[in-house]
């Protein structure tokens, strides 16, 4: 459990500036979307999320807006600016670089050896 939590912790950045990428979102519309990419092996709860959301707002990497939903609630868009693309960017290349030394290291030379690791977790997931 450590790993996963560790693995989550360092790649929710990265994940979410990706999902912005493709359309502004919202918290809940975020943390639903990376489960439903993931195949539910990915979930992150609001709670979790929205310190990183506040820090890359600081950072100005993305921006918010609030659009009203209905009578009374408001809801957070978060949107990508430019230099958060640029910083996607470096971050995609160092997950890339990383990913592939430690798949060198654990053997893992194509999807077909992948799967036979995390294979089995997923078919499980997914039912």
């Amino acid at each position: 459990m450590a790993l996963s939590e560790g693995i989550k912790r360092g790649t929710i950045e990265l994940l979410i500036l990706t999902l912005l990428q493709d359309s502004d979102m919202y918290g809940y519309q975020i943390c639903q979307e990376l489960s439903n990419r993931s195949k539910g092996l990915y979930n992150l709860l609001e709670s979790s999320m929205y310190p990183t959301l506040y820090r890359l707002v600081e950072k100005k990497l993305i921006s918010d807006r609030q659009e009203k939903a209905g009578k009374r609630r408001v809801r957070v868009y978060y949107h990508l600016e430019e230099a958060g693309k640029k910083h996607l960017d470096g971050l995609k290349e160092e997950y890339c670089t990383i990913t592939r030394g430690i798949f060198y290291i654990l053997g893992i030379a194509d999807l077909e050896t992948l799967e036979k690791w995390g294979g089995a977790k997923n078919e499980t997931t997914a039912d």
